[in-house]
């Protein structure tokens, strides 16, 4: 656990000194869990968009996209629950003064009785060698059983107190399981009480003329009140889905591990949109899609996994998470709800008006049910950089830290590297430069060592490097050297647009995912 800290401290630090992500209002001392992306970091936010954007809208004839705006009338919150629902568990502690989720409280206490029945399995491992039967170890074992003994039945008593909102019994699990403040160390705690996440402001000119409305905590709301008008112009049959990416507003109690939960924060949601009846189909075949989606990135099928939720939303009759396994333990980042029917029901409620489809197989209207995935940009942003991030040591002894991104995802493509800065190297790494540039980001690099300017480019995740030597200029010929394998080749300058252009198009990213 310690080591892995240490890993995620490196990563952190790593962010900021290579343009990935900066503590925001820095010189002014920053502002609390919120970040700015810099030049490598917006690059690849970018690319982590585009891939999902494609791959909802380019390989879904009846996917389409829209982009509604942050400002909403504030009854759309009242009619969707947030007003009166939308809440976390709060306890703070009289000691450290110190505020915190009392759920993250008790998952964190699960999570390291996990860790604990994990370590003993892999004690066991080493012990028993080829021999070990890790399944029967677990089901045998007195410590690994009397941990699992109490895990499932301090899980057994959250989950109820979750579902049954019984703040009281939270604080009573904190006490039991003797949890106690990581900054104070004591367990003087408060009871647990209710905090809505929303913020509000005002529209409006004067005070009382204003209106109170909220920034809003997710982008899904945008989509159902534009149910009709894009199924009407975009003349759309279900099943059909919308998709949006856009900024979300949560004023989280405790807001911590770096961009995974921030106060702003940046969500790609689908709604996608189904008859009654047949959701729980759709939320299957949804389920086994985003995966894949994931997984094709390479990061390996081990780092996720699905985590069925405790406690359903209110509007919810099934719901799951695709988690992956960050440095601080396995973590969402992506949601997948059956939502039923409660949103578009909860808006025709409301605002007076009939949002319903007319199905011409049915010869009949309904309201439809809803399918959403929901992706945070900024947990998917940090769980690439998490599963790339390397640190190797080669042949010679000497170090290196690389960012194994999937290509197609990298802030920089291909790194253009004069050997040396005289005898026109410099005027036909540019000329090759001012070529490719058109066709995917380019950087250009002159300064220091090639050493040393291949270890920058390994630690921004640039997949390829062309030098140019002095046999360029008369065999029109550059040294290219891909990133994973430090391998070189040589190749003739008019073939590299097409060699590049193979590697890092979006386009076998997504072929991956129909196949």
């Amino acid at each position: 656990m310690a080591q892995q800290e240490e890993v995620f401290k490196k990563l952190v630090s790593h962010c900021k000194e290579y343009g990935f992500v900066f503590p925001s209002s820095e010189i002014y001392d920053g502002l609390g869990a919120v970040y700015d992306y810099g030049q490598n970091g917006v690059e690849l936010k970018n690319n982590i968009k585009k891939y999902w954007w494609d791959s909802m809208t380019l390989l879904n004839e009846n996917i389409v996209g829209i982009d509604s705006a942050i400002f909403m009338h504030p009854t759309i919150w009242k009619a969707s629950g947030h007003v009166d629902a939308f809440n976390d568990p709060l306890i703070d502690n009289r000691d450290s003064k110190k505020r915190y989720r009392a759920d993250v409280l008790i998952e964190d206490y699960l999570a390291r009785i996990d860790d604990k029945i994990e370590k003993e399995v892999e004690k066991a491992a080493k012990r028993f060698g080829e021999t070990f039967d890790p399944q029967q170890f677990i089901t045998t074992n007195p410590r690994v059983l009397e941990n699992q003994a109490k895990r499932d039945e301090v899980h057994a008593r959250f989950a109820k107190a979750l579902n049954d909102n019984n703040l009281d019994e939270l604080r009573q699990i904190i006490l039991d399981c003797e949890i106690a403040c990581p900054v104070s160390g004591t367990r003087n705690w408060t009871e647990v009480r209710q905090f809505n996440l929303m913020f509000a402001t005002e529209m409006g000119s004067t005070a009382d003329g204003a209106l109170k409305i909220y920034l809003r905590p997710e982008t899904a709301q945008g989509i159902f009140v534009n149910f009709l008008n894009v199924q009407k112009t975009g003349r759309m049959k279900i099943p059909f889905g919308i998709a949006q990416i856009g900024k979300a507003f949560r004023n989280e109690i405790v807001a911590r591990q770096f961009v995974f939960r921030m106060r702003e924060f940046e969500q790609m949601e689908m709604q996608f949109f189904v008859r009654p009846g047949e959701e729980l189909e759709w939320f299957a075949k949804w389920k086994a899609t985003r995966m894949n989606w994931h997984r094709s990135l390479g990061m390996g099928d081990h780092k996720y996994r699905f985590h069925d939720h405790d406690k359903l939303a209110h509007y919810a009759n099934a719901a799951t998470d695709i988690e992956f396994e960050m440095p601080f333990g396995f973590k969402e980042v992506e949601g997948i709800h059956s939502r039923t029917d409660f949103d578009l029901s909860q808006h025709e409620k409301f605002s007076g008006k009939r949002i319903q489809y007319f199905d011409p197989e049915k010869n009949s209207s309904y309201t439809p049910y809803v399918i959403e995935t929901s992706i945070g940009v900024d947990r998917m942003f940090l769980s690439l950089l998490a599963g790339a991030y390397c640190e190797e040591t080669l042949a010679d002894g000497e170090t290196r830290t690389v960012l194994k991104l999937p290509a197609a995802l990298a802030p920089v493509k291909l790194a253009i590297l004069p050997l040396i800065r005289k005898d026109g190297l410099p005027e036909k790494a540019s000329e090759i430069m001012n070529v490719l540039r058109y066709d995917f980001r380019c950087q250009y690099d002159e300064k220091d060592s090639i050493g040393k300017r291949y270890r920058r480019q390994d630690a921004i995740g640039t997949p390829y490097c062309v030098t140019v030597d002095h046999d360029s200029l008369g065999d029109n010929c550059v040294t290219i050297r891909f990133r994973d394998t430090m391998e070189q080749e040589r190749v003739p300058i008019d073939r590299l647009q097409g060699i590049i252009a193979e590697k890092v198009n979006m386009r076998g990213l997504l072929e991956r995912l129909i196949k």
